[in-house]
């Protein structure tokens, strides 16, 4: 019912042709909840959970390190590929997160609660757990080592441990997420309930939110929780009391100009500051500061903050230079491969996506489904004794911008970050639907699709909907 409710919001709205698309989405989201009824569902039964390895096996035909949303997704589409057992997933957390969800989770729309299963529960059956660390790789011999000196061999191996929140980057950054209630992240699952205590705390006075000079997954995310804050305290007649204040690192606001000329526009109409080039050095939450960098002249300026919302640089985890030749210094240190095969430059037995990947697009979840796809086709392939070059990645990418509760914009591009849009009407404009995309549709199109092997992206749809004239 208040799905219907929803979409009947949507036609009332005025907005005939997006109410037909969203139907359609709806049936689509429909019919992923009711494929393969033994797999996991956020909303029944419970799947056929990943065998736990046996302690004495230590080698793998394909061996994945890192068991999340990478791991997972590409875990599961080698099923029917290979045998059960011919696939070790390497994870050592208890729990696997869908952290596309924590935006969500800081605006007080959902709890930390449904952003996560048991990592047994998102592991495919096909493969086997093995719930250690990875403290080495030796691409040479093809083999990882695990805590405790534990040597595990692969004939092939694909990495995706994720990225590291550098905290520390940040002088005074940790102190103040543990001790002041004011200052929270949205991007770690220790402190995102932070997020929206502090909203229904803040009552007049200056929020600050803070976008770093590193590569980070979701960079859109720092936005989208600035404008849900914004959004909240409109609605409750208390907006005219704050001054928001956003300052990034970056040049612009979105890497795409479409996007970023949309984004501005939004911010200069809600009375939002935004500043460019600007990067966050340090908290002094004793005093209430922030303390900001150019990142051309290196001049610092002193902010004083009611409320802060903290992104933390975010580097390459520091095991993956534990091996001459896998990373690369020019690469910011992640995982050297092809931008379009996603094999090694190096080593033609290993392949790499997600964030500690050097693929030149945004971490994102979206582009995860599309260099899922690409990796197993040509891993697959290579498997067969192929060349390994059957499917190319054009860098697909996607980031829906939620700009309040019930609007957003979505973008989605590509390498040469030329726009990529699945729907044929423009979607820099705020929408309802793209709201709802957000809240209702990806959450279980992650659970029930994308991690169990069956969602390689949008490409299909884009190609209905544009009547087969886009890419």
């Amino acid at each position: 019912m208040g799905r219907i409710l929803y979409l009947k919001y949507l036609l009332f709205k005025g907005n005939i042709l997006a109410f037909g698309y969203t139907t359609m989405a709806a049936l689509v989201s429909s019919l992923l909840l009711k494929v393969q009824p033994n797999w996991f569902r956020v909303e029944g039964s419970v799947r056929k959970v990943a065998m736990l390895a046996t302690s004495g096996k230590n080698h793998y035909q394909v061996l994945i390190a890192g068991g999340g949303t990478g791991g997972c997704t590409v875990a599961a589409r080698l099923r029917g590929v290979l045998p059960a057992g011919a696939v070790g997933v390497i994870e050592p957390h208890e729990h696997h997160y869908y952290q596309g969800a924590w935006t969500l989770v800081g605006a007080g729309i959902t709890d930390l609660s449904q952003t996560r299963i048991p990592t047994r529960e998102a592991i495919p059956n096909n493969a086997e757990w093995i719930e250690d660390k990875i403290v080495g790789f030796d691409p040479e011999n093809n083999k990882v080592t695990v805590s405790g000196g534990r040597e595990i061999s692969y004939d092939y191996l694909v990495i995706c441990v994720g990225f590291k929140l550098r905290f520390d980057m940040i002088k005074g950054a940790k102190a103040a997420l543990d001790e002041d209630a004011r200052v929270c992240t949205n991007y770690s699952a220790q402190y995102v309930e932070k997020t929206f205590k502090a909203f229904q705390h803040f009552d007049h006075g200056t929020a600050i939110f803070t976008l770093p000079h590193t590569p980070i997954k979701c960079a859109g995310a720092p936005q989208k929780i600035m404008y849900l804050f914004e959004d909240y305290l409109a609605k409750r007649g208390r907006n005219k009391d704050a001054q928001i204040l956003y300052f990034t690192a970056t040049k612009a606001m979105f890497s795409v100009k479409k996007y970023s000329d949309a984004l501005e526009n939004i911010c200069k109409k809600r009375g939002i500051v935004y500043s460019l080039g600007q990067n966050l050095i340090e908290v002094d939450h004793k005093r209430s500061i922030a303390v900001f960098q150019d990142v051309d002249t290196k001049a610092t300026k002193e902010y004083k903050y009611d409320f802060l919302h903290l992104t933390p640089p975010m580097t390459a985890p520091e095991v993956l230079n534990t091996a001459t030749g896998l990373t690369s210094s020019e690469m910011n240190n992640f995982v050297n491969v092809d931008p379009q095969t996603l094999r090694h430059v190096k080593f033609n037995n290993i392949f790499s996506l997600g964030d500690c990947s050097s693929l030149p697009t945004s971490k994102t979840a979206a582009a995860i489904s599309s260099e899922s796809r690409v990796l197993c086709d040509n891993l697959t392939d290579v498997i067969r004794g192929g060349s390994g070059n059957v499917s190319k990645y054009n860098g697909y990418t996607s980031c829906p911008l939620i700009t309040g509760y019930k609007k957003g914009i979505l973008a989605e591009f590509d390498y040469d970050l030329n726009t990529l849009e699945t729907f044929p009407f423009d979607q820099s404009q705020e929408r309802a639907l793209f709201a709802w995309i957000k809240r209702s549709f990806l959450p279980p199109l992650y659970w029930n699709a994308l991690i169990r092997g069956i969602w390689g992206g949008p490409a299909w749809l884009r190609r209905i909907f544009h009547l087969g004239l886009s890419r």
